[in-house]
């Protein structure tokens, strides 16, 4: 994985122009995900990075112009597993909380929300930073998105069809009421 100090040497050696606030907290994301991947792959434990950082690792990949930062690292996890992700996260100097009704694992470097539910036979494996990590492909990413459908959602899921990743293939998978809430989020200046 390439690091936050060689990343800013190679963009000042090709002469570009880098928004240090938002690649410092990209690179701290992208630790704390590693950080807890490599925990759980180790003691193969599946799980499915979901959420913002899985719109804006597919957008990134797809077409970085419409990538988004998010604030956090959400991952869908079986619930069967949650000790052993405890003690897994544990090794990786993660500490578990439950707080609000939420399960997160925090690290100096961020925190990490849980989600149970999990489908291994649906995830991808992608690439953030050179690290190869599991994530929920697009067609479910766009349900989880447009049934919590708050701004942000929408926000997403315009990343998402802006970069060219919501295919008739996804839509036709979709239930009405979801794609009518894909017609109300495109509609949407």
């Amino acid at each position: 994985m390439i690091t936050y100090e060689d990343f800013l040497a190679q963009a000042a050696s090709r002469g570009e122009v880098v928004n240090t606030m938002l690649e410092e907290r990209l690179f701290a994301l992208v630790a704390a995900l590693t950080r807890i991947a490599d925990a759980l792959s180790a003691e193969r434990i599946p799980y499915e990075v979901i959420g913002g950082l899985a719109v804006l690792i597919h957008v990134e990949e797809a077409n970085p112009e419409y990538s988004a930062l998010t604030r956090d690292v959400d991952l869908m996890v079986r619930r069967e597993d949650l000790e052993r992700i405890k003690d897994a996260a544990l090794k990786a100097g993660f500490h578990y909380r439950h707080t609000a009704g939420v399960d997160m694992l925090i690290h100096s470097r961020g925190v990490v929300r849980l989600t149970f539910g999990y489908s291994s036979l649906a995830q991808e494996i992608k690439q953030i930073h050179g690290q190869d990590v599991s994530v929920i492909p697009v067609a479910g990413l766009l349900q989880m998105k447009l049934r919590s459908f708050r701004l942000k959602d929408q926000v997403h899921v315009k990343s998402l069809d802006a970069a060219g990743l919501i295919t008739l293939a996804i839509e036709h998978t979709l239930p009405a009421e979801l794609f009518e809430r894909l017609t109300n989020v495109r509609q949407i200046e």
